[in-house]
């Protein structure tokens, strides 16, 4: 039963008793915001000719309020033929007053989520083949960018509600939009001759015909 209402969490949590659920998870810890989460992946049967090649394949699933029951490692919830899931736990995700413009641009989107960072198990660890395993948990979009440009695999799912709400709150107390810049138009550049040195234009007419 225990493992049902994991895999379902992200329905559940419009029971209003789970909200309390998530409102227990998040913490202070050294004055930051912090919340504990476990995260569910998914390998799932890959159906089409690029099975042929690949025949599984990794997926976030969700990510989930951290409950004591789900231990400290990580355990399969589910198999059948075409699909099995694991919950890894212990995720602590702090927020970071420095970082508040990342998670403004992740609050101010149309779905706010969770970014996962997670790699795949060079050798077998708990199983008999490798697994895909979480590394970093974020709700900052700036994280997201940074793991992406490392070539890393990063994925996202919607956070629940009560989450978006404690992100929101954090962004209203801390970040700041700062004002743009005026650019300068291109005429009020300061002009350059050729060598680098700044040039001057006359409007005055040349008067008389003579050379000299």
């Amino acid at each position: 039963m225990r493992e049902q209402r994991v895999c379902c969490a992200h329905a559940a949590l419009s029971i209003p008793g789970l909200k309390a659920e998530v409102s227990r998870a998040i913490s202070m810890t050294h004055n930051r915001p912090s919340i504990e989460v476990a995260v569910i992946l998914r390998r799932e049967r890959i159906e089409g000719p690029m099975s042929r090649w690949q025949p599984w394949r990794w997926v976030l699933a969700d990510v989930v309020p951290h409950e004591d029951g789900f231990g400290n490692a990580p355990r399969r919830l589910y198999k059948n033929d075409n699909e099995e899931r694991w919950l890894h736990p212990g995720f602590k995700v702090e927020l970071f007053k420095d970082d508040a413009e990342g998670y403004y641009l992740n609050a101010t989107t149309q779905a706010p989520g969770w970014f996962v960072l997670w790699r795949m198990e060079e050798a077998p660890g708990i199983t008999d083949e490798p697994i895909a395993k979480p590394e970093m948990v974020s709700l900052s979009y700036h994280d997201a960018g940074r793991w992406l440009d490392a070539q890393e695999t990063v994925e996202q799912v919607p956070a629940t509600a009560p989450v978006v709400e404690w992100l929101q709150t954090f962004v209203a107390d801390h970040y700041v939009v700062e004002p743009r810049r005026r650019k300068r138009p291109e005429s009020f550049r300061s002009l350059t001759d050729r060598f680098g040195n700044p040039a001057s234009i006359s409007t005055e007419k040349n008067r008389g015909g003579g050379r000299g």
